[in-house]
């Protein structure tokens, strides 16, 4: 299920967490090459994807 970003939180280990308009979250790692975010660990860019849709995987089930 798709919703929005509202934000950005670091957790515990230091790695991003996208905050999902539906009250959730999901890790939004630079983490290559596995996963190729390089966006997440620049402020100015990171705040280009509030509002941008993500799949919720909680929500899926």
């Amino acid at each position: 299920m798709q919703r929005h970003i509202i934000g950005f939180h670091q957790d515990e280990h230091g790695d991003w967490v996208a905050d999902l308009d539906c009250g959730h979250s999901r890790h939004v790692r630079h983490n290559p090459p596995w996963q190729n975010r390089p966006w997440v660990i620049d402020p100015q860019e990171r705040e280009k994807f509030a509002g941008v849709e993500m799949a919720c995987k909680k929500c899926a089930n």
